[in-house]
């Protein structure tokens, strides 16, 4: 598994992270996104570990925490082999102090995480989204002694406006806190514009290292949903409606030529387009199976060519007049 600098940082992740996104499997969201206990999840983490996937990404809002128990319990006795990264911000409580970026909620939420993952130390602790109501220096500030407390290590940000996470940069600098080493933000073949177009060369330009999620679109670059096939799941009409039309189909048709070529299947040619943009460290990867991660892990050291990579661009090419609307 190749290995990659985290942005600017010293912090070296491989190139695809496990996203624990469906361990735990509590609410009606991520019960429907997997069910996976400790057992199974360990399975997964022997998989990633023996392939050098050392890196597993999760949040305190996962399956109301569950998730974080199941990643800590899978991982005991072997702390010292991974790279955690957790996410927060978004409402994991009932109390009016239980949401947001606030010095209160940030510090309690790290706190409980650190307890679920069983661990004293998070690798990369990240803002899950912008929270408008919270002054971004006090936020910045409780991330910064977090850090200097030993209790985080390196600081991210995810779902941020580009030009809410330049406001964040310029704060770190202006008042010398810790500063984002990372971004994830949602991003794929057929998720592309709200990333390209803003966020994407600051990244490049301050040196942030970029987690993909959902570099799959859902599942839709699987391959599994072709022109005609009927596929029932729990997320199935959504990703039908997301996605399932002609520009689609025709990057489904394409992946799979390419991947057809090279000995590969459409999903792990979808990750490799990712894999060959030089802005992008780490796309964070799902798997409800042992096969699903398997192939997911294949695409490592995966490479398209010049040609192959322009032929998905165009076929994934978005409004070149499509401009972000924020807040």
């Amino acid at each position: 598994m190749e290995y990659r600098r985290l942005g600017s940082s010293g912090l070296k992740v491989p190139a695809l992270t496990l996203g624990a996104g469906t361990f735990g499997g509590q609410g009606p969201l991520f019960g429907a996104w997997g069910n996976t206990d400790v057992k199974e999840a360990s399975r997964l983490i022997d998989i990633c570990l023996d392939a050098g996937a050392a890196m597993f990404d999760t949040a305190d809002v996962y399956s109301n925490g569950a998730s974080e128990e199941v990643l800590g319990g899978a991982i005991k006795g072997r702390r010292d082999k991974v790279i955690l990264s957790t996410k927060a911000t978004f409402r994991h409580g009932a109390g009016p102090n239980d949401v947001g970026s606030s010095r209160h909620h940030l510090i309690e939420a790290c706190e409980g995480s650190l307890r679920r993952l069983g661990t004293d130390h998070i690798d990369l602790y990240q803002l899950h989204g912008f929270d408008a109501l919270t002054p971004v220096d006090e936020a910045l500030r409780a991330l910064d002694d977090l850090v200097r407390a030993g209790k985080v290590r390196y600081i991210g940000a995810s779902n941020y406006p580009a030009w809410r996470l330049m406001e964040a940069l310029w704060q770190s600098d202006r008042n010398g806190f810790e500063r984002f080493i990372s971004y994830q933000p949602q991003y794929s073949l057929m998720e592309r514009a709200g990333f390209e177009v803003e966020a994407m060369p600051l990244c490049r330009h301050h040196g942030l290292g970029v987690m993909p999620y959902s570099p799959l679109a859902c599942g839709f670059l699987t391959g599994k949903y072709r022109r005609g096939v009927n596929i029932e799941s729990v997320r199935a009409e959504e990703v039908r409606a997301l996605y399932a039309n002609e520009r689609g189909f025709a990057l489904i048709d394409r992946l799979e030529e390419i991947g057809r070529a090279h000995g590969k299947t459409v999903a792990q040619t979808a990750l490799a387009w990712l894999l060959t943009n030089s802005v992008v460290t780490s796309p964070i990867v799902g798997a409800n199976t042992a096969a699903q991660l398997q192939e997911s892990l294949g695409a490592a050291g995966y490479r398209l060519d010049a040609a192959e990579r322009e032929s998905l661009d165009a076929l994934s090419a978005y409004p070149r007049n499509w401009r972000p609307i924020w807040d």
